[in-house]
């Protein structure tokens, strides 16, 4: 008889993100006095990814209008409402949460058990099973992305990095170690 143990299986995870040069930036974008509603909604739009590279699997959208921004900081956001159990990786009840896209009726779909999450999609085939990562992997690389993605975005719009806004949320999700 084999048993089977998550603990044992390793996970890869990679999120990633392409812009879309179908829906550009309002020329006009004044990055620096951008709103955070304007921030996560109406700017940057594109594709994005999250991939288990050790079983070459991804979630992924194809859609090229998804506010990239606004997936990152949601991502965020998601990560820790899944942690919201006082008993963190012991809890055996589960945690759910969702990311709906705005301009859909799509959603990802987040499930925490114990320290592991599931994460599926809408549009998943309904015999493809969940991508699996270990909430801490989810957590810094979900942070990871938010920053590196805010480094690219301050290389291509000048101005953003004077966003008050972009300062809140940098500190509200800062790089984990």
């Amino acid at each position: 008889m084999i048993l089977w143990r998550r603990d044992t299986i390793t996970h890869v995870l990679d999120i990633g993100y392409a812009l879309s040069a179908r829906f550009p930036d309002p020329p006009q974008t004044d990055y620096r006095r951008a709103d955070v509603r304007t921030l996560r909604h109406d700017l940057f739009c594109g594709d994005v990814y999250l991939a288990d590279t050790k079983a070459d699997r991804e979630v992924s959208t194809a859609w090229g209008w998804v506010p990239v921004l606004d997936f990152a900081w949601a991502l965020c956001d998601i990560v820790e409402q899944l942690d919201q159990d006082p008993r963190g990786s012991r809890a055996s009840r589960p945690q759910h949460a969702e990311l709906d896209f705005t301009e859909s009726t799509d959603r990802m779909l987040f499930e925490r058990r114990f320290g592991w999450v599931d994460i599926e999609a809408d549009w998943m085939h309904r015999d493809e099973p969940p991508l699996t990562f270990s909430h801490t992997e989810l957590r810094r690389e979900a942070r990871d992305f938010l920053h590196d993605l805010l480094a690219d975005l301050t290389d291509m719009h000048e101005g953003i990095r004077e966003n008050p806004a972009i300062w809140t949320l940098e500190a509200r999700f800062p790089r984990i170690p």
